[in-house]
């Protein structure tokens, strides 16, 4: 297996084909997974907490569908990191269970997230985290309104 060097741990094929399924499923149990990588349980256990100790994996939520109430508050986020703290601002960022995808890219912006909420106030909670987390210089944010 071929290893990719991270900042914080070589990662290989099976830390990565883990990681992917565990991103579409991150409640599925260690048997399946372990059928799925056709590697035995006891291995899944050990590369789930080998991932879990070193921080590559931050921790386990749902994701929803794209049915959202008409409720639902979602918009996009623009980010711009201070200096090399990229790595840093990204690991706090996929802490916060509202950013539902989250994007590098050029140009003035360093990120760019897809926020979805249930409310205006948890809007306004999000926007006021991602602003205080060291290392993010400025943002800009455009509400989603409607889908066309």
């Amino acid at each position: 297996m071929a290893a990719i060097e991270t900042s914080r741990l070589a990662l290989d094929s099976l830390d990565h084909e883990l990681i992917g399924l565990l991103r579409a499923d991150g409640r599925a149990p260690l048997s399946k997974l372990a059928d799925i990588l056709k590697v035995s349980r006891g291995t899944v256990q050990n590369r789930l907490d080998r991932l879990v100790t070193s921080g590559t994996i931050l921790g386990f939520t749902i994701r929803a569908g794209n049915d959202y109430p008409d409720s639902a508050v979602r918009a996009l986020m623009m980010i711009e990191i201070a200096g090399k703290s990229t790595a840093q601002v990204i690991r706090k960022l996929r802490g916060l269970p509202e950013l539902q995808m989250l994007h590098t890219t050029n140009g003035t912006w360093d990120l760019i997230a897809e926020i979805h909420t249930i409310s205006l106030p948890e809007f306004d909670r999000v926007l006021r985290e991602v602003r205080m987390i060291d290392g993010v210089l400025n943002s800009e944010t455009s509400l989603l309104l409607s889908s066309v």
